[in-house]
């Protein structure tokens, strides 16, 4: 799921402050983890995620793409694409490739995303 940053509501919005706020935008549940990616014009982790449940990234992410084109597929067969200035969520069972270079800033539960991403590491051989 994924919102282009204006199309969040305004809840406050006074001299020197607009404040948009969105409910019910994902579960979360343990310590959280933030995260900042820079990632290059055709990467695509589907392969790194292989041997995982689904081959997919089962930790749920928050964040914002800062800059660039982001293609999240979903093991239902769906697809979403993330561009700059878009907030967005991603359930667990998704894969990413990039479309142009990215920076994105990402909330993820700890625990869960730490173990997605050793077995990347491991994939390639920096474990």
């Amino acid at each position: 799921m994924r919102i282009p940053k204006e199309e969040i509501p305004v809840k406050l919005d006074v001299p020197g402050a607009r404040a948009r706020q969105l409910s019910d935008f994902g579960e979360a549940s343990g310590t959280i983890g933030a995260e900042y990616f820079s990632l290059g014009t055709g990467t695509d982790i589907a392969p790194l995620l292989e041997g995982l449940h689904n081959d997919s990234c089962h930790a749920p992410h928050w964040g914002y793409i800062i800059s660039g084109d982001v293609v999240v597929s979903y093991i239902d067969g769906t697809t979403d694409r993330c561009v700059g200035g878009d907030v967005f969520y991603w359930p667990p069972g998704h894969s990413v490739r990039v479309e142009h270079d990215a920076e994105i800033v990402l909330f993820s539960p700890q625990h869960e995303h730490l173990e997605v991403m050793q077995h990347m590491a491991v994939k390639l051989g920096v474990a």
